[in-house]
């Protein structure tokens, strides 16, 4: 798949390459976004590394679409769709993402996803994305009801990392859904 840079009113979305690997690396030093996410604790400049090789591999498969957001050159968010599947009745895809700590409560997430899930539906003609998290990431969760996604349940240990299982919570979005946020019973 061809790489895209996506643009937004106030943020710029690449794709990582080398140039990214040391504010990728300093802003997972958070211990927040390990704490929620798969991200390796602790992080490592090599971890770093690697992420950005397997991302142009999975660009060039087609199989995850992973940006970098930026405001003013600064870092505020990883973003993309994960476990990309194509279907001639449209296909289906994960929203994931981690923001760093400097760029929290700015609204950047919500922003840079919106144009992750247009594009998704749009350019790749997805039906469905998926939505999961660590039972407990209000904020995470917040961020998708924000986005339209509709709670669509919890599940006892459903999600696996290097902390070992946890349980999790798990919503969708159509892309006939209008994307009003509706209530959420664990917000």
């Amino acid at each position: 798949m061809e790489r895209v840079t996506l643009t937004t009113e106030r943020l710029v979305l690449h794709v990582p390459d080398e140039s990214d690997i040391d504010a990728i690396t300093a802003a997972c030093q958070d211990p927040e976004i390990p704490r929620w996410t798969t991200v390796p604790s602790p992080y490592t400049r090599a971890d770093a590394e690697e992420y950005v090789r397997l991302i142009g591999e999975w660009w060039a498969d087609g199989s995850e679409t992973i940006w970098c957001a930026y405001r003013d050159g600064g870092l505020v968010a990883s973003i993309g769709l994960h476990h990309i599947v194509s279907h001639h009745t449209g296909g289906h895809a994960e929203l994931g993402f981690w923001v760093a700590a400097s760029a929290r409560g700015n609204g950047y997430l919500v922003e840079a996803a919106r144009a992750v899930v247009d594009w998704g539906f749009d350019e790749l003609g997805l039906a469905r994305l998926g939505w999961r998290a660590v039972a407990g990431n209000v904020a995470s969760a917040r961020s998708a009801r924000a986005l339209g996604f509709r709670y669509e349940g919890f599940a006892r240990q459903a999600l696996t990392s290097t902390r070992g299982r946890d349980d999790g919570w798990f919503a969708g979005l159509l892309r006939a859904d209008d994307r009003t946020p509706v209530h959420w019973p664990v917000l």
